[in-house]
């Protein structure tokens, strides 16, 4: 059995500015307008980031589109804190990880999972301005040998 879900909105820099080292799939507390703005597309993960406070995972700075068929009275703050859904033990890990080596939360994707919002959260370290060269030109390196490898074959 196949679990079939759709990406709503991805956080492509992320992995270009962090060193994955570890992903968690976690939930999300959001109210009723930000869902129907989810589903719409209407978010923007690029300058996110998740903070652990009392414990308890909180993302932050996720853009989440007001929409415009609802009253402001009843529509949510675009960028307020939305606490994620994670489990005691995995709390517990990541905060060991954050606070003693210094790493970093950030989201990856957001997606709808048998009808669920749910948010790839990852453990990442920031890289360097020579880390990041380093894999531009292996980038590089490795379009270039695909494309002899392509030409020697034909």
């Amino acid at each position: 059995m196949s679990e079939s879900y759709k990406v709503i909105s991805e956080n492509r820099q992320a992995r270009f500015l962090y060193e994955i080292l570890e992903t968690y799939e976690a939930g999300l507390e959001l109210t009723g307008t930000e869902v129907k703005a989810i589903r719409a597309g209407k978010v923007n993960l690029r300058d996110g980031f998740a903070r652990i406070r009392n414990g308890e995972a909180w993302l932050m700075n996720v853009h989440i589109s007001p929409l415009s068929t609802v009253s402001q009275v009843f529509n949510h703050e675009p960028r307020r804190h939305r606490k994620l859904l994670l489990h005691k033990r995995e709390i517990r890990k990541l905060i060991g990880q954050t606070e003693q080596k210094g790493l970093t939360l950030v989201p990856l994707k957001m997606y709808l999972k048998n009808g669920l919002i749910k948010v790839v959260i990852a453990l990442g370290r920031g890289k360097k301005l020579h880390d990041k060269r380093e894999d531009l030109k292996r980038k590089q390196d490795n379009r270039e040998m695909a494309r002899a490898l392509k030409h020697s074959v034909q």
